[in-house]
C-alpha cells in the first residue's frame, strides 16, 4: 500500500512537471518565391486561474496587416504615415488558418469583430483551474513588406519577422488580448519554444533561442531550435547575415547594432563592461543568447545622439556605441525576464531601464555633457546648454511636454499615449520618477529593492502592484505619493519658498505648493555654493511654515540639485542676504538657449527673411525671452532693415498664456501684436491686434485629433494712402472685431474643418462659413470637397471699390492674414499665388468679387498618384446685380498637400483656358516657406 502511494505521488510530480507548463511547437516551411510561410503548430496552455473556460483566446497579429482598417492599420494612418494605407494588396500579410484540432476534431473559431488579429476557440471540453489545453493548427502566413513596422520582407529579401506566429493569450481572471498597434507589446506567457524551420539554402538564420540541429539537404536547410521559459518570437532570415556573435562570462551577445567602425578589442571590451554592468545589477541572464537587432535600436534609440548628422561627432564613437548597446541590452533582458503586461504596466520596465542609463552614464561618464564636444566650442560655451550633463536632458524631454500641456499619467495603457510621450517623455519621466523617489527613501533603498524584485520575480509572472508592495515593505517613510500622484495623474510639481524670517541662530520660512499634489520637496541650505544641510519637506498642503537652524547659510533652496522634475525652478531660491540679492540679473544671450532658472534671460536672434516682393530680404534681429521649455509669459521685439523698400520694418508681440489640466479648455492665451511692413512699392501698413484665444481639446485622450478654437480679436489698421487707386485709398485706415470659431479633426484619412466667420467694421458687418472634408479611400483616391458661404450683414462701404468684398479667387486681405508674397500684383507670377480662402476658385473670373453674398463648392479627385482634376462652382450676387453663375475646372498637381501644390486650369465661364494666349499667366500655385508651417508636419506625427 506504500509502494502504491508512493509511486502515485512519483506519477503526479512527472505528471506535473511534464505537463503542468506552456509549450509551443512550430514547423514552417518557407517558400521564398512568394513571401509565406507554411505553419504546422502545436500550443498546449494552462489555466493557472481558478475559473473554468469554455473558450480560448489566440494572438495572430500577423493577420493584422491583412485590411486598412484594423487597428493596426488605423494606428499608422493616425501618425500621418500613409505608406500602409497606399501600400499594394501583395506588400500586405496576412494569416489564412485551415484548420485549429484537439484530441483529432475541428474546433469552431473566429475571428474577433474589428479585431481580425485575435481568434477566438470554441474548446470541445471545458477547461478547468490547472489543466492544459492542447491545439493543432494549420495555418499559411503571407509576410508584409517589412516598411510598415520594420518587421516583415525588406527590398533586399531578407525576412525580419516578430509576431509572425499564431500565440496564446492570457488568462489571468480575464483574458489580457489586443490588437497589433505596432508597440512591439505582445503579452503572451512563458513558453518551452521548439522551431522547425526548413527554408532554402542560401539564408542565414539568426534567432536567440537555442540550436539544437542542423541538417543539410541539397536546396534546402532544416533547422531545429529550442528554448525554455521564453516570450520573444523574434527570426531573422538574411541573405547575408550582419550579425555578429561576442561570448560574455555568463552569456552569448548576438548583435547587428552599429558599431561606429570600433576596432573588435573596443568592441569586445565595452561588451565586457555592459554586460558587467547589467549583471551586477540585475543578476545572471536565464537564457543562453541575447539578440540585440537594429531594428531594436531604431524604435527605441538614444534620443540625442540620432538627431545630429553623422559628419557631427558631437560624442565619442566609443561613447555612442556603449549606450546603444547597453540600452538595448538593458531593455531586452527586462522585456525576456520581467513578465508584467507591457500594453498597460510599460512604465516600470521603461522607468528601470532610464533609471540604470541614468546610473551608467553618472559611473562611467560623469563629466559628459548634453552637447558633448560641442559644448566646447568657442561661442557654444556660453550657452546655458553647455553646462548641462547629459542627464539632465531626461528632465528637459519631459519638460518639453508638461510645459505645453501635453503629458499624460504614467499609468495610462501604452496605445492611449501620444508618440512623443510614448517614445520619450514618458520613459523619461518614469526614470527620473525612481532617481526622485530614490533620492527621497535614502540609503540605496529604492536601487536595492529593484534587484532584489528583479531577482525574486526573473520570469514569474508579475505586476506593477506587486512592485508597490514590495518596495513600501522595504522603508518606513510614507512613499504613497509616489504611487498616487506622480504615477496615475497628471499633477505638475511645483514649489516656492515665501516667507522668510532669519536670526543668527534660525530660520523660519514658508514653502507654498503651488500644485494640488501632496509631493514632497527638498529644501537645502547653502553657504555660497557649498551646501550647509538638506532635509525632505512632506504634506504641503497649499502652505508649509518651518524653522530649521541657519548654521552659517546665506541662501535657501528648493530641488537643488534638480532631482524632481518640477514645473517651474524660477522661484526655488532665497537669498539671506537682504532683498536686493533676491533680483536676477539680466542675461543676454545670442541665440536661443536652455532655460537658467537663476537668470532672467533675453535673447537676440539674428533674422534673414524674404516676406514679400516689396521689403525684399531684411536683416535684423529679434529679442525675445522665449527658451527651448515654454513660457507662460512671453515677449518679442524684431525690427528689420528690408533692402528693397530700405525701411526699417518689424514687429512686436507680447502674450500670456493659462494651462488648464483635466479640462476640454486645456489653453488659454491672450496679449496684442503689432506689426510695419510694406502692402505695396513705396506703401506701408501698420496692424495692431489685441486678441484672445480658447483652446479645447478631449480631455481623455490626447491622441485624437479632433480640436476646437475660439479667437476674438480687434485688428486696428493704417495704411500709407495709394494715390493711384482712389478706390483703396478712400478709407485706408480702419478696424475691425472679428470672432472666429473654428472646429477641426485633422487625420490622414478622414479630414474634416469648419468654421464661422463675423467681422463688425465702422461700414460693414459679414459673415462667413467654410467647411472642409478630405477622404483618402481604400483605393487609394483622395477626395477634396470644400464649401463657402459669405454675407454681408451691412454694407456701406464704396460700390466701386472692392476692398472689404467676398473674393472668388484671390481675397484681398484687408486684415492681412496671408502670407502674400505680392499682394497687391495685378500681374506677372506674384499675382498667380493662390490662398485657399473664400471662394476658393482658381481661374480669374470676370466677376471676382461679391459685395453682398457668395456661395462655393470646390472638389478634387485623384487621377493618378498626385495629380488630381478640381472642379468649383458656386453663385456670385453684388448689389443691383442678379446672381452669377461661375464655374472652373483643371489640374492639380499635389506635391505636398497643404503646401507645395500647382493648379492648371483648362475650362471655365472664359471657355478651354488652356488654348487661350497667355496662358502661363493662369497657372496658380500655392507654397509655404513659412518655418513653423513647415514644422508642423513634424508635429503631427509626434504630438
Amino acid at each position: 500500500m506504500k509502494l502504491r502511494f508512493f509511486y502515485c505521488i512519483i506519477f503526479f510530480l512527472i505528471y506535473h512537471t511534464i505537463f503542468a507548463q506552456n509549450k509551443i511547437d512550430v514547423k514552417a516551411v518557407f517558400d521564398i518565391e512568394n513571401k509565406q510561410i507554411k505553419i504546422s503548430q502545436t500550443i498546449q496552455y494552462q489555466n493557472t486561474s481558478q475559473d473554468e473556460l469554455q473558450a480560448i483566446y489566440l494572438n495572430d497579429w500577423n493577420n493584422s496587416y491583412a485590411t486598412k482598417k484594423t487597428p493596426l492599420a488605423i494606428r499608422i494612418a493616425d501618425e500621418y504615415k500613409n505608406d500602409f494605407h497606399l501600400a499594394k494588396n501583395e506588400d500586405r500579410g496576412f494569416s489564412v488558418i485551415t484548420s485549429i484540432r484537439q484530441n483529432g476534431e475541428n474546433l469552431i473559431y473566429e475571428q474577433l469583430e474589428n479585431q481580425i488579429d485575435i481568434v477566438k476557440v470554441e474548446l470541445k471540453k471545458t477547461l478547468k483551474p490547472n489543466d492544459s489545453y492542447i491545439i493543432q493548427l494549420e495555418y499559411l502566413v503571407q509576410i508584409p513588406n517589412a516598411k510598415f513596422t520594420s518587421y516583415g520582407i525588406t527590398d533586399s529579401g531578407d525576412f525580419n519577422l516578430r509576431y509572425w506566429y499564431i500565440t496564446p493569450a492570457i488568462y489571468n481572471g480575464e483574458w489580457q488580448y489586443y490588437s497589433n498597434k505596432d508597440l512591439d507589446d505582445l503579452f503572451i506567457p512563458k513558453s518551452d519554444i521548439s522551431l522547425e524551420i526548413e527554408h532554402p539554402n542560401g539564408y542565414v538564420l539568426t534567432s536567440e533561442l537555442n540550436t539544437d540541429k542542423t541538417t543539410q539537404l541539397p536546396n534546402k536547410q532544416i533547422i531545429k531550435l529550442s528554448g525554455k521559459n521564453r516570450t520573444n518570437n523574434k527570426l531573422f532570415l538574411s541573405k547575408k547575415s550582419d550579425f555578429k556573435t561576442l561570448q560574455t562570462d555568463n552569456f552569448t551577445i548576438v548583435s547587428n547594432i552599429n558599431d561606429e567602425n570600433l576596432e573588435i578589442l573596443d568592441k569586445v571590451l565595452i561588451t565586457e563592461k555592459v554586460t558587467k554592468f547589467i549583471l551586477d545589477n540585475f543578476g545572471k541572464y536565464p537564457h543562453e543568447r541575447l539578440l540585440l537587432t537594429n531594428i531594436d535600436y531604431s524604435k527605441n534609440p538614444v534620443y540625442g545622439l540620432n538627431f545630429l548628422p553623422n559628419f557631427i561627432k558631437a560624442y565619442p564613437n566609443h561613447f555612442q556605441y556603449e549606450l546603444k548597446l547597453l540600452k538595448i541590452a538593458l531593455h531586452n533582458y527586462l522585456e525576456n525576464t520581467l513578465l508584467l503586461n507591457p500594453r498597460k504596466e510599460q512604465w516600470l520596465i521603461d522607468g528601470i531601464l532610464v533609471y540604470y542609463l541614468m546610473n551608467y552614464v553618472e559611473q562611467h561618464y560623469p563629466n559628459m555633457k548634453f552637447l558633448g564636444s560641442i559644448a566646447d566650442i568657442w561661442g557654444v560655451r556660453s550657452f546655458h546648454a553647455s553646462d548641462m550633463k547629459f542627464n539632465d536632458k531626461y528632465i528637459l524631454a519631459f519638460m518639453l511636454m508638461a510645459r505645453t500641456n501635453r503629458d499624460q499619467p504614467l499609468t495610462m495603457q501604452k496605445d492611449s499615449l501620444l508618440k512623443f510621450n510614448k517614445n520619450i517623455a514618458n520613459k523619461y519621466k518614469a526614470g527620473i520618477g525612481l532617481k526622485y523617489l530614490d533620492d527621497f527613501v535614502n540609503h540605496d533603498i529604492v536601487e536595492n529593492s529593484i534587484q532584489s524584485f528583479l531577482s525574486k520575480n526573473k520570469l514569474k509572472a508579475t505586476s506593477v502592484k506587486n512592485f508597490e508592495t514590495y518596495i513600501k515593505s522595504k522603508t518606513n517613510k510614507d512613499i504613497d505619493w509616489f504611487f498616487k500622484d506622480y504615477l496615475t495623474t497628471r499633477k505638475k510639481i511645483d514649489f516656492k519658498i515665501r516667507k522668510v524670517k532669519k536670526t543668527e541662530d534660525s530660520i523660519t520660512l514658508t514653502i507654498k505648493n503651488k500644485r494640488e499634489n501632496n509631493m514632497p520637496v527638498s529644501l537645502y541650505t547653502l553657504n555660497n555654493d557649498s551646501i550647509v544641510s538638506k532635509i525632505w519637506v512632506q504634506d504641503i498642503d497649499k502652505n508649509k511654515t518651518l524653522t530649521i537652524p541657519r548654521n552659517d547659510a546665506n541662501k535657501l533652496v528648493l530641488n537643488y540639485n534638480s532631482i524632481i522634475p518640477e514645473i517651474n525652478l524660477r522661484d526655488n531660491w532665497k537669498s539671506l542676504k537682504g532683498y536686493f540679492f533676491n533680483n536676477k540679473p539680466l542675461q543676454f544671450r545670442l541665440f536661443q538657449d536652455v532655460e537658467d532658472p537663476y537668470y532672467n534671460q533675453v535673447f537676440l536672434m539674428p533674422i534673414v527673411e524674404f516676406n514679400n516682393i516689396y521689403d525684399g530680404f531684411t536683416l535684423g534681429g529679434k529679442l525675445y525671452n522665449k527658451t527651448v521649455l515654454r513660457k507662460l509669459f512671453n515677449y518679442k521685439i524684431a525690427p528689420r532693415y528690408s533692402f528693397k523698400s530700405k525701411t526699417i520694418t518689424g514687429s512686436a508681440d507680447i502674450s500670456n498664456s493659462h494651462y488648464f489640466e483635466n479640462s476640454n479648455l486645456y489653453f488659454l492665451k491672450y496679449g496684442i501684436s503689432a506689426g510695419y511692413s510694406s502692402y505695396a512699392e513705396d506703401l506701408f501698413v501698420t496692424k495692431i491686434t489685441p486678441r484672445i484665444r480658447f483652446f479645447f481639446r478631449p480631455k481623455d485622450d490626447l491622441r485624437s485629433n479632433k480640436r476646437e478654437t475660439l479667437t476674438l480679436r480687434y485688428v486696428d489698421i493704417n495704411r500709407d494712402q495709394d494715390v493711384n487707386n482712389i478706390f483703396t485709398s478712400n478709407e485706408p485706415n480702419y478696424s475691425v472685431l472679428n470672432l472666429r470659431y473654428i472646429n477641426s479633426n485633422d487625420n490622414l484619412i478622414h479630414f474634416k474643418k469648419w468654421y464661422t466667420d463675423l467681422q463688425i467694421g465702422k461700414k460693414f458687418s459679414k459673415l462667413a462659413f467654410n467647411y472642409e472634408y478630405r477622404r483618402l479611400f481604400e483605393s487609394n483616391r483622395q477626395l477634396n470637397v470644400r464649401a463657402f458661404a459669405g454675407a454681408f450683414l451691412k454694407n456701406n462701404t464704396n460700390l466701386n471699390s472692392d476692398y472689404f468684398s467676398f473674393a472668388l479667387d484671390r481675397p484681398t486681405d484687408y486684415l492681412f492674414d496671408y502670407n502674400y508674397l505680392g499682394r497687391s500684383e495685378d500681374t506677372g507670377i506674384f499675382s498667380q499665388q493662390y490662398i485657399d480662402a473664400e471662394g476658393g476658385f482658381k481661374s480669374k473670373l470676370e466677376t471676382p468679387f461679391a459685395n453682398q453674398w457668395i456661395t462655393t463648392l470646390n472638389a478634387s479627385t485623384t487621377l493618378w498618384k498626385y495629380i488630381l482634376v478640381y472642379g468649383d462652382v458656386g453663385f456670385v450676387k453684388n448689389k443691383y446685380q442678379s446672381p452669377n453663375f461661375v464655374y472652373d475646372s483643371g489640374i492639380r498637381i499635389n506635391l505636398v498637400t497643404d503646401y507645395f501644390e500647382i493648379y492648371l486650369p483648362i475650362y471655365s465661364n472664359l471657355g478651354w483656358e488652356i488654348g487661350q494666349p497667355n496662358y502661363d499667366q493662369s497657372i496658380r500655385f500655392k507654397f509655404t516657406v513659412d518655418p513653423q508651417s513647415l514644422l508642423g508636419l513634424f508635429r503631427r506625427r509626434w504630438y
